[in-house]
Parts: structure tokens; sequence; C-alpha cells
């Protein structure tokens, strides 16, 4: 069980099962009971930065809702992990997950709200013999209220959280972003509220129960957009490649492609007016202000436009960042990756995967001058440390063995 104290109970895992990942959380213990994305991305997290995540699994081979074990997807959202397969509708399988959990100082969960409390390993019934237990549940509407009990998915969020309302060309319908920015919000701000959870122990000596869900995440990062609402009354509309309330920001074409440029506040207008050759654009009435530039807004664009695609995508953004205008180019996957700046970075990490090979993952996008995050090993096969970390929490070879032959783990 956690002491209830300041200090976390140190797991320290049989080295030739996993390597650290980073110092960062050594000694946390994480039980992972997600699936699909918002779950996983928030586990990533904390496995990334070096806890001891232990991921539970079904003994049998079950579909994998995220893609096949094999895929990029699962594999990029699973490593840096252990994985035990239990059982949890059996009594062996449920007792061995109830003896984990009282050596946990994290369980994350994703099931749909009321799953955890008929397989009996809600917070209320684990944290009764583990005070300290911080327990984490990401559902699609929350885990009470009126539409609690509806399945989540990452684009109904997006509609039902008015990110598509807002996404797209005007007039041309909702449009879901290219990413599951809910399901990927919801991960990390649980995430979030698992380190505050944790700062806030070592005061109190006590967990408590995390919660957060697709829809409040994809509400939250309406950010700007919301306040417009409640603060103004307005309801954003569609603005396409342009920015909703500062222009000119946004896409527009050149003599080999496109380009993204940002115009904020009188200085950059005045310095992009001198970039462009249009010194005229300053004392113009209807681009004069930045009030004046969004009530004409189609004009401006197009009259830029005009000058932008007589010149190439490098040529532009060399004289824009030269002159102090921000821009960039407009990158497929692939350009990312290529880019000098993403590769400096590190942000693609090898990777030695059990099913593929040599491969590269996407890394952690935070440096830490100490306690650096690398990837340290590949998504685990499932029940690949099954007999090791039963033996960590007190369990015999005949007791292993007999649970296996009976099909809990």
């Amino acid at each position: 069980m956690t002491p209830p104290s300041a200090e976390p109970a140190e797991h320290v895992p049989d080295e030739a099962q996993t390597a650290a990942a980073s110092t960062a959380l050594k000694g946390l213990r994480v039980l992972d009971l997600t699936r699909v994305r918002s779950g996983p991305t928030c586990v990533r997290q904390l496995a990334d930065w070096g806890a001891d995540v232990i991921k539970i699994e079904a003994p049998v081979d079950e579909a994998q809702f995220g893609g096949p074990r094999n895929g990029p997807d699962f594999q990029n959202l699973h490593r840096n992990k252990r994985s035990v397969t239990l059982d949890l509708k059996s009594e062996a399988g449920l007792a061995a997950f109830k003896r984990l959990a009282d050596t946990a100082d994290i369980i994350v969960e994703n099931f749909r709200p009321g799953v955890k409390t008929r397989l009996g390993i809600d917070y209320d019934t684990l944290s009764a013999t583990n005070p300290g237990l911080i327990y984490a549940s990401i559902s699609g509407f929350g885990q009470d209220g009126p539409l609690a009990d509806r399945p989540g998915f990452d684009q109904i969020a997006q509609g039902m959280g008015g990110l598509m309302s807002i996404t797209g060309e005007p007039g041309t319908g909702p449009m879901r972003v290219g990413i599951p920015i809910a399901d990927l919000c919801a991960g990390l701000f649980a995430a979030q509220g698992i380190l505050i959870a944790l700062f806030e122990r070592q005061s109190s000596g006590r967990g408590q129960w995390v919660q957060t869900s697709l829809l409040q995440a994809q509400v939250f990062m309406l950010d700007f957009q919301a306040a417009r609402w409640l603060m103004d009354g307005i309801v954003p509309k569609q603005a396409g490649n342009n920015h909703p309330t500062t222009i000119p920001t946004g896409v527009f074409k050149t003599a080999d492609g496109h380009m993204n440029i940002a115009v904020t506040g009188n200085v950059i207008w005045g310095k992009f007016c001198d970039t462009m050759g249009r010194t005229d654009w300053k004392d113009d009435a209807r681009y004069a202000t930045a009030a004046a530039r969004s009530e004409n807004r189609h004009a401006l664009n197009a009259e830029i436009e005009a000058i932008t695609v007589t010149q190439s995508t490098a040529d532009w953004i060399d004289r824009f960042n030269t002159a102090g205008v921000p821009a960039g180019e407009i990158n497929d996957i692939s350009q990312v990756f290529a880019n000098p700046q993403v590769r400096h970075l590190g942000l693609a990490q090898p990777v030695v995967s059990q099913e593929r090979g040599e491969t590269e993952l996407v890394g952690q996008p935070i440096i830490m001058s100490r306690t650096p995050s690398h990837i340290a090993t590949p998504p685990p096969l499932a029940g690949q440390h099954t007999a090791a970390i039963l033996a960590e929490v007190g369990y015999s070879e005949a007791e292993i063995a007999s649970m296996k032959a009976a099909g809990a783990i």
C-alpha cells in the first residue's frame, strides 16, 4: 500500500524487464487500464518520464481499438511500459489486480462510467486500502450528468464541443481537424491532473480521484473563441485559413506553392507593408487600422496574393523573417521530419520494435536539463512481464502457474 506520507514508495522493476525512460518520475508505479487514445496519451506522459507503468491486458488476444499491435499508432502510444495479462472478471485475476493496486501510486482508466464500479475496481473501493492512491478517469462526457452514459469518440466531441463549427472554409459545412484533438487534450489534461495530485499528496499524504473528459477538454480548448461568446456574446464562425480576428494572417499562394504569413499589431503591419513594397497601405483608410483590415479582409488578401504569387515560397519566407514578419512553410508530414530544426530538436527518436525492428517514434516535446526523456523500450508483448510483476507482489511460481492454467492470466 502506498504510505500516506510525502514520499511515494519506490518500485524498482527488474532492470532486465525495462529500462528507465527518465529519472523524473522514478519510483512511481502506474497501473494502465486504458485503451484507444485518450487514456494511453495520458499514460504515455507518465511512462516517458520514468514511471513504472504496468499495462493491464486481457489474457485473450483482443482486437486493439487503436489498431494492430504492430501498427504505428499502437507502437507510438505504448512504449516505455511493461505488460501483465489479467482476467478482471475472474476471481483470481481480480484479486491479483487488487494486490497490484495496493502497491500503486496511480491508476488510469478510460472505461465508460459505471464499468469500473461493476468490476469492483473504482476509486472508492481501491482507496479504502490504499489511501495514497491517485485514480484518474477519462470519459467521453464526464462521470455523471445527463449525457454521462453516452459512448465517447473524438469526432463526436469535436462537434459537440464547438470546434467543427469554427473549422473549415465559410459556407462549406462543419469540418473536423486532422488530428484527434479532443482525445489528445483529454489525455494531456488527465496527466496534468495526476501531477497536480502528486504534488498535493506531498503535504496531505492522501490521493484523490482525478476526472476529465473529451467534452471538457474540447470546450476548454476553444479558448479565446469561447471567451468571445461568454464575455461579448459573439458566436464565432468558420474563417478558413484566415485568423478570425487578426488580419492579414493566413495562407497565401506563391510562385511555387503556399506559405503562412502572420501579421499581428501595427508595428509588424508596417514592416509587412515595407517588405511587400506597398507602403501606401499604411495610409489607406481600408487597411490603416486592425478593425479596418478585418472589415476589408477579402480585398486586402487579394491584393497581397497578387504580389506573393510573383516569387517563390523560400524567397518570401527569407524576406519576411529578415524583416521581422512571421512567415513559414506549409509542410506535409514527410517535410516536417526532414526540417532541420525538427531534426535538431530530436522529435523523431530511434527504437527497436519487437514487431518491426529498427524504427522511429515521436519523442516528448519537452526538454529537461537534468532529467530528460527518451524512448527506452518499445511497446511490450502482451503479458510479457506477467510472471515478473506478479512475483513482485508476492505470488509464487506455483500460484502463477495455477492462475495461467485457469485462464486468469
